[in-house]
């Protein structure tokens, strides 16, 4: 396969084209009306490398989180802080014993609260903590007993309030779960046995279950210091596993056709109790070539193919073992599946996803999907759920979206009706804001 750098990589250009600097802003202008009941920040994580530094993937840049108060019907201010981590210091990730440094790594892809913890979360090492003012307070082992990285999709059970997640390494244990009480103890570790280090983005649990996604895009040690250093291996193969939340570490695997899955949607035990797990599908071709893009170089022959999308997808595995049943669930190309937290590992019945210029709502009763267009050049990130307090529909509530600019004009927050898409408020933001990965509300009620 012939590759061509481009001029300016992908990952520097653009909406994704890093801000130099840190700023603040006050009084921000708001177009139409902000639900009063929006007490808190909405901040987002992404990666943004230091001025003039290319780190050699989208993935690889420096954390950097953006965050907007909202309060009685204001946005009172934007402010935006790279995450001090030590890799940001320029620490090496091997200290000079040979051991790795966990805490040495760019802490760019999410940003969570458990218990009384503001995290900044990159899964090949451990979090970082932050204050609400988004100052950085150093790295948390929880204790000294976390020896692992920890994911950047944490799963908290709405129901006992602990807190699933796990790390992957490419020396072994290649996969070990975790456990944290709902009062932020790591009370749980156990190694799950995998062939080798893969890329293991994200995971899934139900109300009884951990799942696993051990999907064929290993680690290469001989792609170590140039950007991201896994590929796609057909030779690994591709299935999702069942564990128990608790106790045993064993697993039942069910093999399932080759593809890669970054994100999942949510997973629940049906009446059945088959596990139905619903996620952003990619398949081979599709993900091979988007990978490369990614890390600034395009094959030409497959160009059309960097414009693809992953899709929603359906996996039913069934109680016990056997064939998994396969669905793919819409055509549209999409990303970023989210859901009313309240109900992880739980029946849901609406999803919230975006796609290139457009959110989509699905509900996975009826089969209903429902888009809301932005248009060029928006492109809107990551829709996150608030419920409406006292609400009783599922849908009851509002989404935020940090929506980013192909001309990398400035940014804004969109505030819609996680009903019907309307939009309700649009907070201008003073500077173009690159697109990144994930985040959430944090109610003023619940602060850190």
């Amino acid at each position: 396969m012939t590759e061509q750098q481009t001029a300016t990589p992908y990952y520097l250009d653009g909406h994704l084209a890093p801000v130099p600097d840190e700023t603040d802003a006050a009084g921000l202008e708001v177009v139409g009306t902000l639900p009063p009941e929006l007490d808190g920040r909405y901040l987002r994580n992404g990666p943004n490398p230091l001025a003039g530094q290319d780190r050699g993937h989208w993935f690889a840049g420096h954390g950097m989180i953006h965050g907007v108060r909202l309060r009685d019907g204001r946005a009172e201010w934007y402010r935006n802080r790279w995450v001090r981590t030590r890799k940001l210091a320029g620490d090496p990730f091997r200290r000079e014993d040979g051991t790795l440094d966990l805490a040495a790594n760019p802490a760019n892809t999410h940003v969570v609260q458990h218990g009384e913890k503001l995290l900044a979360l990159c899964e090949t090492g451990l979090p970082y903590r932050l204050t609400p003012e988004l100052d950085t307070l150093g790295p948390d082992d929880f204790g000294g007993r976390l020896r692992t990285g920890m994911t950047a999709h944490p799963k908290e059970d709405p129901h006992t309030g602990e807190l699933h997640f796990f790390g992957y390494g490419f020396l072994p244990p290649y996969l070990v779960h975790h456990r944290l009480s709902a009062d932020g103890e790591l009370v749980e570790s156990r190694e799950v046995r995998v062939p080798g280090a893969t890329m293991m983005h994200d995971f899934a649990i139900t109300e009884h279950h951990v799942v696993w996604l051990d999907l064929p895009v290993v680690f290469d040690r001989t792609l170590v210091g140039g950007g991201m250093p896994y590929r796609w291996d057909e030779g690994y193969g591709a299935r999702l596993g069942v564990m128990p939340r608790t106790g045993s570490a064993e697993v039942t695997w069910y093999d399932i056709d080759p593809c890669y899955v970054f994100h999942v949607g949510n997973a629940h035990e049906d009446t059945d109790g088959n596990v139905v797990v619903d996620g952003v599908r990619y398949a081979p071709d599709v993900f091979t070539a988007m990978w490369s893009r990614m890390g600034g170089a395009v094959d030409p022959a497959a160009a059309a193919a960097t414009t693809g999308a992953g899709h929603l997808h359906r996996w039913t595995l069934p109680a016990g073992g056997g064939p998994v049943r396969e669905e793919r669930l819409d055509d549209r190309g999409v990303e970023f599946p989210t859901h009313d937290d309240t109900r992880t590992g739980r029946a849901h019945r609406y999803l919230w996803t975006v796609s290139d210029d457009s959110l989509v709502k699905y509900d996975l009763r009826s089969g209903a999907a429902r888009e809301h267009r932005l248009g060029e050049p928006s492109v809107p990130g990551e829709a996150v759920f608030v419920p409406a307090a006292g609400g009783r529909a599922e849908d009851e509530g509002w989404l935020l979206s940090l929506v980013s600019d192909r001309a990398a004009g400035p940014a804004r927050l969109l505030v819609l009706d996680a009903a019907d898409l309307t939009v309700q408020a649009e907070v201008r933001l003073p500077r173009a804001v690159p697109a990144g990965f994930h985040g959430g509300w944090f109610p003023e009620t619940g602060r850190m």
